[in-house]
C-alpha cells in the first residue's frame, strides 16, 4: 500500500466554507479514481504547535503504486488540485507531499 500525505498551508483570507467544498471533493474521489482505499483530512487540531504553519492535512491510501501513480494525472484529481492551489498561500509552496510504501 502507499500512503500518500499533505499538507497544506491555506491563504488567512481563505474561506471555511471553500475549504470544506475542497476537502468534501477530495473525498469524493475515492469514487471517482479506482485504487484509493481510504480518505481521512482536515485542519491541524495539536496543541503541539509543530505544524509549522501549515493548517491543514489529509492521508490518502491507495491500494499499490500503480492506483497512485493513476490517481497522480487523473482529470478529477488534476481539477481538485488546480482548486487547492489557487487557495495556498505562495500556491504550490503552499503545500508538500509525502509519499511512502508501508
Amino acid at each position: 500500500m502507499i500512503h500518500h500525505l499533505v499538507l497544506l498551508r491555506f491563504k488567512k483570507d481563505a474561506k471555511k466554507p471553500a475549504i470544506a467544498a475542497l476537502f468534501a471533493e477530495l473525498v469524493a474521489l475515492q469514487q471517482k479514481i479506482p485504487g484509493i482505499l481510504s480518505f481521512a483530512g482536515g485542519p491541524y487540531s495539536s496543541p503541539e504547535g509543530f505544524n509549522k504553519g501549515y493548517t491543514h492535512g489529509f492521508a490518502m491510501v491507495f491500494k499499490d503504486a500503480k492506483s497512485r501513480d493513476a490517481y497522480l494525472p487523473h482529470p478529477e484529481h488534476e481539477k481538485v488540485k488546480a482548486k487547492i492551489l489557487a487557495l495556498l498561500e505562495g500556491g504550490l509552496d503552499g503545500g508538500v507531499a509525502f509519499d511512502f510504501e508501508a
